[in-house]
């Protein structure tokens, strides 16, 4: 079966953003990039992944603790716990070893998305 769009076009996640200028800078602290951005959209890409933000009039306060969460795996994630301590980020799930091969932490986005930075771990298989 061939595909319908390219892979990293087909499963994007769009938060909705309460403040579009406030969460492009926050995902841009943490090594996303901006592609484009309109007045109440912005697209971002993480190495070949998007990530879209659309800014919402009204939203209410994001749930806690967060609906969901979206992997970010990067080679050395003890250096994404330093960047995301030095921010103050709220955390979700400190950094640690997991039984699925993952040394992994969870922090919190301004509108209650959960970003689990992850990296392999070498003794697992």
């Amino acid at each position: 079966m061939t595909a319908y769009v390219e892979p990293h076009e087909q499963l994007v996640v769009e938060v909705y953003v309460r403040n579009l200028a406030q969460s492009i800078a926050f995902y841009t602290r943490l090594g996303f990039t901006v592609i484009r951005a309109e007045p109440d959209f912005a697209e971002l890409q993480w190495e070949t992944s998007l990530l879209f933000l659309e800014e919402i009039d009204g939203l209410p306060d994001p749930p806690s603790p967060p609906a969901c969460n979206v992997r970010i795996m990067v080679p050395d994630v003890d250096r994404y716990w330093t960047l995301c301590q030095e921010l103050g980020l709220p955390v979700l799930r400190a950094i640690d070893d997991r039984y699925y091969g993952l040394r992994d932490f969870t922090v919190v986005s301004p509108d209650g998305i959960g970003l689990r930075f992850a990296s392999l771990l070498a003794n697992h298989p």
